[in-house]
């Protein structure tokens, strides 16, 4: 019997050549699967692990398992025996699992400071258990410690109605709850829950994205360092705080995305998951490989089958303990490949399917993406790789991955080296509409001109580069220069351009809808460890003097309007006029006309805008840049009627005013 012929080749031809690996990356998917749940088994049952490892409560007390294969001996120790090394040892069952029965209700009680003593050859040392659902920083030894955490009161959550909705086209804010606040210093899950949630849904965003969840006991890692994959980080408060979080965002209609860390683990023994069992390889490869070249990080070896688990089994954690509506893989791309994507420009197909495929990754991610969706079907995945891996955002059954979505990466890459390496006038627009455009077929991607990436010290945001020192003392809305208005006009134009151009989501971090005037730096030895550059100062677009009022109002205006038209679910753009001299752009999504003018000095008094795919007909501007909402000279007449006729020489269409550095909107009329 002739086997199908995959979706993926359908869609791109020229992965033919490679028809034979594709498939028998589906076989080795498949075969995977079926060794960890058996025939006709389900991921969702099996990625149990932390119902059955860690602490669990009994009819008459408390049972403690951990897999620690390499170890001689293991005991529990804490407040609850007074850190008594050896009253309670575990006994070893099978497979390098070990338990130990806690008879009483109360042998351990809620709150208790709680390791556990491990011992391999000779050597003893504390180790956070594997699945503490609970890590907090001893006061009187800065050290990190396992507390239990078992409120008598579970916490109730009130978001059922939202749970199960589908969000399309997701709007995305990208969020660190720690540097949400503008006072100098670290801002709570509650905090954040009451003064942000509120800012983003009336922004217009539709879902939020979670930075720094999983604990990690170095602040300044931003959170991809962890060490307690099934840890809330208690940097931002307790447990119930984060699920008082997720539960207030679901009651006011917005998503919450988890960005995930699979791709690595910090490289901690005392409060991470490295060497827990005295050896190198519980989870991670041996040798070099097993450790990342340019993180200082620690990798996993996707080809264990306990390993799979413990990953697996976070996934459903997350989404069952916390209802995360889906995840942001970080780190995609040195997952996929055993020299992590460094110094590769991945030029060619056979780079994707060379030896430097680490296939066993790969399986992982498609058992995760499949895990996910049988959870909830309606969940969302967000995968971060910037090698442009074909399949990423197809089902497995098609060739793919199953993500839903891929950051468009090259994006904010495009913005940044047009700004660092270009002047304004030799901009080329034809290198824009392909860097915004170009996407691999039937795959989607969230568009976005800047992430927190862009705002870390070392690098510097979009604003930032344009306006540069001016920002400090040229922000007043009455104060005017060349350089700010231009950094104005193009922080709006950029935005724009790549919300409507670059993707079927789009993402947004936190403070830059408004042109957050500084980088992030967090507290460290070299800024005299001061908080004063993480934080966000909201109050900057609150005053009504400055202008990043102008900026975040056009951020809402802009969101509000991909809403009303749905713009995002609608098909890609299609190019109407592109003059690479007048620097003028104009193009179509979603029976919307968008028209950019990116010249620095000269308006286009009597621009021809095509309609032939739009038809013929009663025009109007439904959203201008130049608006003076926005900072704008109210020079595009929203009021005015435009009548596309045909025009022996030009075609159909209509002339209007276009202002330099000016993007317009314009819609068709109902008949």
């Amino acid at each position: 019997m002739r086997r199908a012929k995959l979706k993926i080749l359908e869609l791109d031809p020229w992965l033919e050549p490679h028809a034979k690996a594709l498939n028998l990356r589906l076989q080795e998917y498949r075969a995977r699967r079926e060794n960890l749940v058996g025939e006709g088994g389900d991921l969702a049952s099996f990625a149990n692990g932390y119902l059955y490892y860690g602490f669990s409560r009994t009819k008459d007390g408390w049972i403690y398992r951990e897999w620690a294969p390499g170890a001689d001996e293991l005991c529990l120790i804490g407040d609850f025996n007074n850190w008594d090394r050896w009253s309670h040892p575990l006994h070893q069952t099978e497979d390098g699992v070990w338990e130990i029965k806690l008879r009483g209700k109360n042998a351990l009680k809620h709150g208790q400071k709680i390791k556990v003593q491990v011992g391999r050859r000779g050597r003893r040392f504390d180790r956070i258990p594997l699945y503490m659902n609970h890590v907090v920083q001893d006061v009187s030894t800065r050290s990190f410690v396992g507390q239990v955490w078992a409120p008598e009161k579970a916490f109730r959550w009130t978001d059922g109605s939202f749970r199960g909705k589908k969000i399309r086209a997701p709007l995305i804010y990208e969020a660190h709850v720690g540097m949400a606040q503008e006072k100098e210093g670290i801002g709570s899950y509650r905090e954040f829950a009451d003064k942000v949630l509120p800012r983003i849904v009336e922004d217009g965003y539709t879902a939020v994205q979670l930075m720094a969840i999983q604990e990690h006991p170095y602040y300044a890692s931003f959170g991809y360092q962890v060490t307690n994959f099934f840890a809330a980080s208690s940097w931002y408060g307790e447990p119930e705080d984060l699920k008082y979080l997720v539960n207030k965002a679901h009651r006011l209609g917005l998503a919450v995305f988890l960005d995930v860390v699979h791709s690595h683990a910090a490289a901690n023994t005392a409060e991470g998951i490295n060497m827990f069992d005295g050896t190198h390889t519980q989870f991670f490869h041996a040798g070099g490989r097993g450790n990342h070249p340019a993180w200082g990080t620690k990798l996993f070896d996707y080809g264990k089958h306990e390993v799979l688990h413990f990953l697996l089994s976070n996934l459903k954690y997350w989404m069952e303990e916390y209802h995360f509506d889906g995840f942001r893989f970080d780190g995609v791309t040195s997952m996929l490949y055993k020299h992590h994507g460094l110094g590769v420009a991945f030029a060619s197909y056979e780079q994707y399917f060379d030896e430097t495929v680490d296939t066993d990754a790969l399986a992982y991610l498609q058992l995760a993406n499949e895990l996910i969706h049988e959870i909830n079907p309606r969940a969302i995945t967000i995968a971060e790789d910037m090698s442009g891996m074909p399949g990423m955002c197809l089902p497995i059954k098609d060739g793919g991955i199953g993500f839903d979505y891929r950051l468009a990466m090259g994006v904010p890459d495009y913005w940044v080296r047009t700004l660092k390496n270009e002047r304004d006038e030799n901009r080329n627009l034809h290198t824009m509409w392909h860097e915004l455009t170009t996407r691999r077929a039937g795959e989607k991607n969230v568009g976005y001109a800047e992430s927190h990436d862009q705002a870390l010290v070392g690098d510097k945001t979009l604003i930032f580069r344009m306006a540069d020192a001016e920002m400090y003392d040229g922000m007043d809305k009455i104060y005017h220069s060349p350089n700010i208005d231009r950094a104005i006009d193009l922080h709006k134009m950029m935005r724009l351009a790549t919300l409507s151009l670059a993707g079927e989501a789009y993402l947004n971090f936190m403070g830059n809808e408004f042109g957050h005037p500084e980088w992030i730096d967090f507290p460290r030895q070299g800024n005299g460890w001061s908080f004063k550059y993480a934080r966000r100062q909201w109050s900057l677009a609150d005053n009504g003097f400055l202008k990043y009022q102008w900026l975040g109002d056009f951020d809402k205006a802009m969101l509000r309007l991909a809403k009303r038209f749905k713009l995002l679910e609608q098909p890609g753009a299609r190019n109407v006029w592109l003059d690479n001299r007048a620097k003028i752009l104009a193009f179509e999504r979603g029976g919307l006309l968008f028209v950019f003018n990116f010249h620095a000095t000269r308006s286009a008094k009597r621009f021809f805008l095509p309609t032939a795919l739009t038809g013929a007909g009663k025009y109007r501007a439904i959203f201008s840049s130049d608006d003076a909402a926005f900072g704008g000279q109210d020079r595009i007449d929203k009021n005015y009627i435009y009548a596309a006729k045909n025009d022996k020489k030009r075609g159909q269409g209509f002339e209007i005013y276009l202002p330099c550095r000016t993007v317009a909107v314009f819609k068709k009329m109902r008949q």
